[in-house]
This record gives structure tokens, sequence and C-alpha cells, in this order.
């Protein structure tokens, strides 16, 4: 049996108001639902966990379906027959923002949502597909629908793990943490069967929350049908899928539950959706019901996705979902964006794949990181196995991995690039990584002014986004002409840019009354069970084997603070402030431990005179820049290097500019 594709098309309307962009000319938008059957026992399908516990049609196939969004040339022929594909984040449509400098959104019809045209004017097809099935449905997200597994129709069970980190007093939550996430029900509703416990710090002892003082309920609120004063009413119901707290889970502490769930989706199929859904529409003329491909003709192929979405390009690619189920590549370039060390946490039992992958104080203990961590062939020292996650030559995609400051420090980020003990580990030639100096993970194209949320420091607001369209540019050369883009620019333990803690600590300037972090987020070895590299995670919370872990390492940074190595944005080239990969939890939300995945704007003194009384040894922005002019033509200089050097293309250099007027405000608040 061969698997088969019925791409059920919706709706076909006008894109952007029948804008045209440069030689494409206009676009239009589809909306479909990719119904997919595969054949459990075929090879292409081999290490799905539970698909054999999955039911099966009369033909012995496992069915299951994920909504799909195409944003085409109306004349294919003068596109350039190219798929983008946005692998959407928690089903989020995402590259529109990035690379279009747009306004987010999980309906792009607009012109508006079109934002400077880059993709549309390039000619891409724009695709945008589910492939996370535990998502529910709302807001606009794609969502994907898989079978459960049972054990001949017998209900599955096994222990979860959850956590929850409040920023408020929060009295109840979804058991898989978030509202738009389908939670693994409970089998009991029994609180002395499970264990709620809470922690100040991640290596904290675990302190037991007694059975009495928690319940698996709901909060139900809504208007009053009756009664006086016309006010809302709330109520509290038994619930299989929901936990409350009377009291109130507290802000900053770690409460971390563990409890027996059932009904286990069987969530690899994320990976089959991708791979089947870019094989048809790249190599298919009709699908399985004779229907036409809306993109037949398809040349190229490239995958982008940022955070749990990169992870989940490095996991679809190490696991050998790059070539369909008849051995043909099915991207010939991924972009991973923001995935730090990581794997992804879905080809699991009972995975949650919305959770974040392990923080200094958020899922530390996360089974998204995990060994390889690396492109390249490395050996795991504390367990002596050798992996990679290229190992495919035939069909292994050309990669351009970038990630952040905030990667190094929050994501384990030097382990790309390294051995599992720091050592420089060279990549293949078919792989570049670029760190984007002193940014953070989360750069909104269109920021205004930061703020500071549960931080001690105004978040960090170096701009970005001009790095994706010249990588894009520079993969596809590669992947059509064999041009190799600009080298790898990543900080290095041989020349004294890539650190341990103790070394970035004696190098950080010593700014008046500013903290620091404590380190980087660690990497323990940890021990899920016998059964955890087929799937099935036995031992919740896991064993800390070894404790040291794996070699973390962050980027050295100069007298400012800025990272020294790695491609350096002009806002860092040109600094108005010390922008950091890191932040750190104010008093009363985790104090003092590295918050998520935001950096830190720490400003410079404005005169020489605030900065003398004040002791700040960093320049300060007029001993730097004499006007708002000088700034602004300080930017446009160390654009002009980057776009020398094949990394900002020549039509972002009016914008940087234009960005840079009047001190960058409103991402700078200076009294200038």
């Amino acid at each position: 049996m061969t698997n088969r594709i019925d791409l059920r098309i919706s709706e076909r309307t006008a894109f952007a108001d029948g804008a045209t962009f440069g030689n494409t000319g206009a676009y239009e938008r589809i909306r479909a639902r990719a119904h997919h059957a595969v054949d459990p026992s075929a090879a292409a399908q081999a290490g799905i966990t539970d698909l054999d516990k999955a039911p099966r049609n009369a033909e012995g196939l496992v069915e299951f379906a994920a909504d799909v969004v195409i944003l085409r040339p109306v004349d294919l022929a003068r596109g350039n027959r190219r798929i983008f594909f946005d692998y959407g984040n928690r089903g989020n449509c995402r590259a529109l923002q990035f690379y279009n400098d747009a306004p987010a959104s999980n309906d792009p019809r607009s012109a508006e949502h079109a934002g400077n045209g880059f993709l549309f004017r390039r000619g891409y097809s724009f695709v945008w597909s589910a492939w996370q099935a535990d998502l529910l449905p709302g807001d606009g997200r794609v969502v994907m629908d898989v079978p459960v597994a049972t054990d001949n129709g017998a209900p599955i069970t096994g222990p979860v793990r959850q956590e929850f980190i409040p920023n408020r007093t929060t009295y109840c939550y979804p058991l898989s943490g978030r509202a738009g996430t389908r939670c693994h029900p409970t089998v009991s509703r029994d609180t002395s069967k499970a264990a709620l416990t809470k922690r100040r710090y991640t290596n904290d002892p675990r302190q037991l929350i007694v059975p009495s003082d928690w319940q698996f309920s709901q909060v139900l609120s809504g208007d009053a049908l009756t009664g006086e004063g016309g006010g809302g009413e709330t109520g509290i119901a038994p619930s299989d899928t929901h936990i409350y707290m009377p009291a109130g889970f507290q802000p900053g502490w770690i409460y971390e539950l563990v409890y027996e769930a059932r009904d286990p989706l069987v969530l690899g199929l994320g990976h089959v959706a991708v791979r089947d859904l870019i094989s048809f529409l790249k190599y298919a003329d009709i699908d399985a019901a004779g229907n036409a491909n809306p993109l037949a003709g398809t040349e190229k192929a490239y995958g982008w996705g940022r955070s749990q979405t990169g992870r989940c390009i490095r996991d679809f690619v190490y696991l050998g979902f790059n070539a369909d189920a008849d051995g043909r590549k099915v991207f010939d370039g991924v972009l991973p964006h923001v995935s730090g060390g990581g794997l992804m946490w879905m080809n699991h039992r009972f995975a949650n794949v919305v959770s974040a992958a392990g923080q200094q104080h958020e899922d530390h203990h996360n089974m998204a990181d995990r060994f390889p961590f690396s492109y390249a062939s490395s050996t795991d020292h504390l367990t002596g196995r050798t992996d990679a996650i290229l190992k495919r030559p035939e069909t292994d995609p050309l990669v351009i991995h970038t990630q952040t400051a905030t990667e190094y420090w929050q994501r384990k980020g030097s382990l790309v690039h390294t051995d599992t003990q720091g050592n420089d580990l060279e990549q293949p030639d078919g792989v570049r990584v670029f760190l984007w100096s002193s940014s953070q993970h989360y750069a909104n194209p269109l920021a205004g002014a930061p703020d500071k949320g549960v931080c001690e420091h105004l978040t960090n607001v170096v701009h970005t986004s001009m790095f994706f369209r010249a990588h894009l540019d520079a993969m596809d050369q590669w992947a059509t002409e064999g041009v190799s883009p600009p080298a790898s620019r990543i900080p290095r333990r041989s020349d004294g840019t890539l650190v341990s803690y103790a070394d970035w600590k004696a190098q950080f300037p010593e700014i008046s009354g500013t903290r620091i972090p404590t380190g980087p987020a660690s990497l323990p070895l940890l021990d899920f069970g016998p059964e955890a590299e087929n799937g099935v995670l036995s031992k919740e919370p896991p064993e800390v084997v070894d404790a040291e872990g794996y070699s973390v390492m962050v980027p050295a940074v100069d007298a400012d603070g800025l990272d020294i190595a790695g491609l350096r944005a002009p806002m860092v080239e040109a600094p108005m402030a010390t922008y950091t990969g890191w932040s750190i939890r104010a008093q009363g939300f985790g104090t003092g431990a590295n918050y998520e995945f935001t950096g830190s704007t720490i400003a410079f003194a404005d005169t020489a005179e605030e900065r003398a009384f004040t002791n700040d040894p960093r320049s300060s922005v007029l001993e730097r820049y004499p006007n708002a002019e000088a700034y602004r033509q300080a930017i446009t200089a160390a654009t002009e290097r980057l776009i020398a050097d094949g990394l900002v293309l020549e039509e972002d250099l009016d914008r940087l500019s234009e960005r840079a007027r009047d001190w960058g405000r409103p991402r700078h608040s200076t009294r200038l």
C-alpha cells in the first residue's frame, strides 16, 4: 500500500485585495484540508510511537487530517516555482510577520498582511499547515486530527508530568497548561492518586501539597440567569482535564503535577503530515481523489520554523522524514530559527507538544533536550553514543540555522556547534550556523517601546528581521545554483569568543544596580525510563543521572557587555544600550532566575555627566554620537558593511536608516 493524500479545497479568494507584487503579479488564497491515509506497517512510517495501536479503515490504513493554507501566484508561471513552508508555531502563522515585517495574523487576507511583500515579490508559493495534533480550534489556528491509541480497544494509561508557573495568582489551569491545547484526561479525580508539588527554584526539593488542598476541577463563569444585582457568577465543577487550587497558585513558584492519564494521541503523525503534504505539492499532478495539485510544477521547497517549530524541523530531519515514502528529498533547504540545541517532544506517548523546551527556571527537565544536539557527528561523552542530526546524505537538506543570544543562555545553543564537552565541532559543508549577536529569542519587527513585564530590565529591542530575508535569498542561490552562502558566524572556544559562565561574568561590565544571571540553563543527563528511546516515558519526574551533564557555554562580551562574535545587527554595531539575551525575574516572580525567552536592554547614560555620576563604565550616548543624525549615520554605515558581506539585502538599507531617525524611537527611550 502507498500513502494517500486528498487535498479538499474549501475556499479560493483573492489575496491582498488583488494587489500585484513586482513581476509575480497577483496572489490568491486557498484554504483546504489535507486528508491522509497511511500504511502503519510500511517502512516510511517506521518509528512512529503507537501507530500500531491506531484504528484502521477497511483498507488497513490509518487516517488523519490537517488544515492547509496556501498563498500562491494567480499565474504560477510568473512565480519562482518554490514553496516556502511555514511550520506554524503552536498552529499560528509566523513567517509573514518576520519575513515581510507584517502584523501577526492567522487570517492573512489583506494588503496589510502582505507587509513589505518580500516573499511575494520573490514569487514564493507560501504554505502554512498544521502538524501539531494536540491543539484545539480557536484564534484562527490551523489544527490537525489524529487517532487516539488504544490497547486493542482498551484505554492506554500512563504517567504525565506538567508544570505551572504563574505570573499572577491563578486558581485554575487546564492540565495541558494552556487553554488552546488538548489535555490528557486523568484516569482518576482522586487527588491522593496524583502528586502536586511546588518549589522556588528548579533544583530545590519538591514540597508536596496535600491532596485536600487541590482538586481535579474547573472554574466555570458566566452571566447569572437569575438573582439580584445582575452580576456574573462562578461555579466549581469536577473535571478530568483541569486542576483547581482554592488558595491559588502563587507567582514565580514552580508547580509540578504528576498524574495517571489516559488516551494518548498518535502525535508523531505530525511529521508524516508535513512530509506527505510537501511531497505531494512538489512532485504530484493530482491527489488521491483526482483533483489537480494547486502547486504543480514546483521545483524547490524550503521549510522555516522558529522556536518550537525550529526544533520540529531538526527532529523531522533527524528522524529521516526528509525522505518521502518513495525515497525522494522533501525539503531542499531548511531554516530553523531559535531552536537552540533541542529536538521536538512529539513522537512520545503522552507528549505535550506545546510545552516549551527546557530553560533555567521553566520546564527544566524536558524531553526535548537530548542528544544529538549538532548537525555534525559527535560522541556523547556521558553515554558513549555517536550520532548526528544529518546522517542521510542523499536526502538531507541544506541547513541555515540561526539563533540569538537567548538560545545560549536558555536553550543550550552552544551545543549546536560544539561537542558535549564544549569543544568546537566543525559542521558539514551543507550547514551554516549564525548567532544573531546580542538579540533575543522573539524580536517583533514592528515592536514599539519596550516594557519590563515580570523582569528587572526592559526587554531587548534589537531589530533583526532583515537577516531573515538575506538568509532566504542565500538559501535559494545555494540550493539552485550551488552558490555557497556567507560562512557561519558563531562564537568559538578556540578563539576565546565562546566561554564559560565564570569567564563571561568576569567580562561583563559592572553596571550599578544591575543584577546578572546566575548562569545559563544547565543540561543534566536524565533518565526517563528504559523505554524512553521507544517513545514511552515511565519515570516522571525523570531521574537525574549526571547533574553536571553537558557543557553549556555562552558568547564572550566586550566592554559594553555586547556579544563579540556572531552576526551583529546594525543596532549592535552602533549601540544605544547593552543588549543581552537574558532577562532576570523581578522580586516576587522567581527572584533572580532567568525568565523564559526574553533579553534585556540596559540603557547607556545619555551624557558624560550622567555616566560619571552613576559610575557607569560604558561610554554615554552623546560621547558616541554627538546628535541623532550621527546615530542614524552610524546605523547606515553598519548596514552597508553587512550588505557588502551578503548578510543584508540592499532593499533594507533605507528601511534601517529610516528606523534610526530620532535616536531609534520608540525602541529606545532617551531624554535627548
